[in-house]
């Protein structure tokens, strides 16, 4: 290059791309994210991204939603369209939701699918431009999105850049690909009272997964969102408009109340069924299942039954007995790393009305001690099981089905930014567990994010395969939940370096709590599930 030329970026990844097994979909431009856009110089840095990258495939989910309504435009015609709404995950696509004059069936579906088929062939540029604030409004009232014109009321910036398809326009909270030959991988498929677009994982790239329905975990979702509505709130901006007004302390009381009477529901159909002496709780990192397993357990006690807390970490084999990963790394989260036989001898012993020492496992040494903690089962005693495994069979394989309750928590998002940008539930997790790890060990918001890869491996693992076997889903989400974590993570998030690759992801989160209004934690009970991550629990956790 001579001094200072200066070379289109999508050029250079497109001549680059033979080196890459997968699709080179954004870029890093001198340790900044930037899309296939625009032009750089010889003395830019540049790293290439593609759909097996995490923020690749982000922006692919995103480009494809954007082909999605496009389509739906040409096919049904907006002034057939009421609304079409991304609510959530289910299997590895997005479900969605659609209210228009034309009815959603297999034929429309079919229509739309093909739509977006010829969208993709026909290699046309997902063209980004910077608008004024009123005229991006303008537009969202125009296609019928509600959500995303009431939560830009609440933007502070005057520019807007929105992304088009041949003149279709919408916003997103990130980056896209740069035109629609780079969406070749999707199926659309009916689903409930909505539809799924699957597609591929950044573990697989090239391929659609099969539609695996998640019926349970869906429910619980939808009793969640259904909760939500019927109070006004559809996405951020609602929560925002009842922090202005001065009703928000209505809703944070009102979901409380919603959780205790969800949790004593669930003690009460426990405890109706005489043969249930455990109960098997599991879920992914900060789900709040501590708080969980202690709210329960009260509940179990005003139905008359007394419960007992055992953690499954206790269980754990001798260190030097641990298998190890393929890196050769011992892999403590396989559900080899328990003594299976020890856990399953304890556990009929306890069913047998035998009294059994239960070990306490020193993270220290590596090793299981004896401290006196004996238990002995009694007609209204039941034990409260916590650890990732519960809902695996193998981990209690010898006890009679009949005798187990399996409980599956997640914080399962509802509460999307608008209608078609929602919050992933791992990024909610993940913001929890960056509080608690400041708050309760020190570490470092940047380190939250360099380990979260590896945790969501091993949920993606050894939890999410079983989810669907639970007796009962429960999602531990709190509509209002970002509004309070906002003041605890925010000041985190400014502390990852600028030059780190953690900055990144810290930069995206930043970006979309802009619009999220704070509020004091004074105001939440000091019983919430919340409290287990900022602090100040009654349950001292």
């Amino acid at each position: 290059m001579e001094e200072n030329k200066k070379i289109s970026l999508l050029e250079l990844a497109l001549n680059a791309q033979e080196d890459y097994e997968n699709d080179i979909v954004l870029a890093k431009k001198n340790g900044k994210l930037s899309e296939l856009r625009g032009m750089v110089s010889e003395n830019d840095k540049i790293v290439f991204l593609t759909m097996s990258s995490k923020e690749g495939m982000e922006s692919y989910r995103r480009s494809m939603t954007l082909m999605m309504l496009k389509a739906f435009d040409d096919v049904v015609g907006n002034k057939n369209i009421n609304h079409i709404h991304v609510e959530h995950s289910v299997s590895k696509g997005l479900y969605c939701t659609y209210e228009g004059n034309v009815r959603l069936d297999e034929t429309l579906l079919d229509k739309i699918e093909n739509r977006m088929r010829e969208l993709s062939e026909g290699k046309i540029d997902i063209e980004k431009k910077s608008v004024g604030l009123e005229y991006a409004i303008s537009q969202f009232r125009k296609h019928g999105m509600i959500e995303k014109e009431k939560l830009f009321r609440y933007r502070r910036a005057s520019v807007v850049n929105l992304y088009s398809i041949n003149g279709f326009e919408d916003y997103y909270y990130g980056y896209m690909v740069p035109n629609t030959s780079y969406l070749k991988y999707f199926k659309l498929y009916m689903y409930d009272e909505g539809f799924v677009i699957q597609m591929p994982t950044k573990e697989n790239p090239r391929v659609v997964p099969p539609f695996e329905p998640q019926y349970k975990v869906s429910k619980a979702m939808t009793e969640t969102s259904r909760w939500a509505s019927g109070f006004g709130i559809f996405g951020v901006a609602d929560i925002n408009d009842k922090i202005v007004n001065g009703t928000i302390t209505d809703i944070i009381l009102g979901q409380e109340a919603m959780f205790e009477k969800n949790i004593a529901e669930l003690a009460k159909e426990i405890a109706s069924d005489k043969e249930k002496k455990f109960i098997m709780i599991a879920g992914p990192s900060s789900s709040g299942k501590t708080t969980f397993a202690r709210r329960l357990s009260i509940q179990l006690m005003a139905q008359g039954l007394h419960p007992h807390s055992l953690s499954v970490d206790n269980y754990f084999v001798e260190r030097e007995q641990t298998p190890l990963d393929e890196d050769g790394n011992k892999d403590y989260e396989c559900i080899e790393a328990l003594d299976l036989k020890l856990f399953n001898e304890d556990m009929n012993k306890l069913l047998a009305n035998q009294e059994i020492e239960l070990p306490e496992y020193n993270f220290i040494s590596g090793k299981k001690e004896y401290k006196g903690h004996k238990l002995k089962m009694e007609e209204d005693d039941i034990l409260v099981i916590e650890g990732i495994h519960c809902l695996n069979e193998r981990l209690s394989e010898s006890i009679p089905k009949n005798r187990k309750y399996k409980v599956y928590l997640s914080a399962l998002t509802t509460l999307n930014m608008d209608e078609h940008n929602r919050i992933p539930t791992t990024d909610a997790r993940m913001l929890r567990r960056m509080i608690r790890d400041q708050r309760t060990r020190g570490i470092s918001a940047q380190d939250t994010i360099g380990r979260w890869m590896s945790v969501r491996r091993g949920e993606e693992k050894y939890i999410f395969p079983y989810q669907e076997q639970a007796d009962k889903v429960f999602n531990s989400i709190l509509v209002y939940e970002l509004s309070v974590l906002k003041p605890y993570v925010e000041p985190l998030l400014y502390s990852v370096p600028r030059e780190s690759e953690e900055f990144v992801e810290a930069k995206k989160i930043l970006k979309f709590l802009d619009y999220v209004l704070g509020i004091n934690s004074e105001m939440i009970p000091n019983n919430s599930l919340i409290r287990e991550f900022i602090g100040g629990s009654v349950f001292d956790c």
